[in-house]
């Protein structure tokens, strides 16, 4: 079977996709990865799993509906000349003309996994109103045809129904986010607790308004009025686009000593690994990577309780909730940990515990490759954990 995945960076397709790449080509699929051009080293990844690699133009975050019909009609182009057997197709522009370009182009399976909502469904500005109209418009044509649709949580699903996204004859799947591998993010011993040293906090994400970056910044000022001995730290890239948070405000929050900002990596583990609490402020989620990676290591969370936090995080168990756009309730939690530094040790226990039993990437890979059906390779996932197929 030649199977195509197309993606809006090669990055998070080599970070996140990797164990079901590495499976589809274990069972002797071919395999081709499609993404935006420009960052060597990904596609030096995926080539490294067995993949080809071929670039298309997109925008991942404009507006601009002339480089969107460019996008689509290259992706038409694409299709025709590759003659796929299946698409999976993952983030927003690339799940919308994807899947309309195959329709144009004949590819005769189709999936799209739903990350996340995105800008398009915050809906709280006139604009971001209009957007929603628009996204909401595409979708419902993109997906008419889809052979299915993976979600990652059902407040996604709940909305993509209401919207009327989703027609009653969609076959709608469910999938832990990609899954975290296990092996890969093993646990790390804590640094230095409390009187030791400083509680250490981490936020890793895309620098972007609906993380609540600001509510961090924020919790940063109330934890140092309280007097609170902690550290908070920012991981993750800058973004240009619509909903970005300017760089130059990180870098006065951290003037300010509210936060460090530790730019960005290919590798967040060693950062996972020396700090003691990941802290996800988002307003929404698909299913939170960096929390399942933190989980993984034996990190517990402070999250929002927003739809995909509040699949990953339960309240009390491995981390806590705290409501969204709250910065008094987030540094509430903060506090806690560092009021209760025994706390992080059990409860990061209680997490990497649920990422083996829930959120393994290869338990994973193995559900979303049977939905699609692609042959064989779920099987070889089994055979290589032991399991009858």
């Amino acid at each position: 079977m030649k199977i195509l995945i197309l993606s809006n960076q090669s990055r998070s397709m080599a970070n996140f996709w990797s164990v079901l790449i590495r499976h589809m080509r274990a069972a002797g699929h071919e395999v081709t990865c499609c993404a935006p051009p420009g960052d060597a080293a990904a596609e030096a990844a995926l080539h490294a799993l067995g993949a080809a690699f071929l670039p298309y133009p997109l925008d991942r975050k404009g507006l601009d509906p002339l480089r969107d019909a460019g996008s689509f009609w290259a992706l038409v182009r694409l299709f025709r000349v590759q003659r796929p057997d299946l698409l999976f197709a993952t983030t927003i522009k690339p799940v919308i003309y994807g899947c309309l370009a195959a329709r144009v182009a004949g590819v005769p399976r189709v999936y799209a996994t739903i990350t996340g909502l995105g800008y398009a469904f915050e809906a709280d500005t006139l604009f971001k109103k209009c957007v929603n109209r628009l996204g909401v418009f595409l979708y419902r044509h993109a997906l008419r045809r889809a052979n299915g649709v993976f979600f990652q949580n059902q407040d996604d699903i709940r909305v993509f129904r209401e919207q009327g996204i989703l027609g009653p004859d969609a076959r709608v799947l469910t999938a832990r986010g990609t899954g975290v591998d296990t092996a890969r993010f093993a646990p790390e011993p804590f640094p230095p607790l409390p009187p030791a040293g400083p509680v250490v906090f981490l936020v890793v994400g895309r620098l972007l308004e609906a993380k609540g970056i600001a509510e961090y910044a924020e919790a940063g000022r109330l934890l140092r009025a309280m007097g609170a001995g902690c550290r908070l730290q920012l991981l993750g890239p800058p973004e240009t686009g619509l909903g970005g948070v300017d760089l130059a405000q990180v870098r006065r929050w951290e003037a300010e000593g509210l936060l460090e900002y530790l730019g960005e990596t290919r590798d967040v583990r060693p950062f996972l690994a020396a700090c003691h609490v990941l802290v996800l402020p988002s307003w929404r989620e698909g299913t939170p990577t960096s929390v399942m990676e933190a989980m993984s290591m034996g990190r517990p969370a402070v999250v929002t309780d927003v739809p995909g936090c509040r699949e990953v995080v339960r309240n009390g168990v491995n981390g806590l909730l705290t409501p969204a756009r709250d910065p008094e309730a987030l540094a509430g939690a903060m506090a806690h940990f560092v009021r209760e530094p025994g706390d992080i040790a059990r409860m990061g226990a209680a997490g990497r515990k649920l990422a083996l039993e829930e959120f393994d990437a290869e338990a994973v890979a193995a559900r979303i490759l049977r939905d699609m059906g692609v042959p064989g390779a779920a099987e070889d996932i089994l055979e290589e954990k032991g399991e009858r197929p």
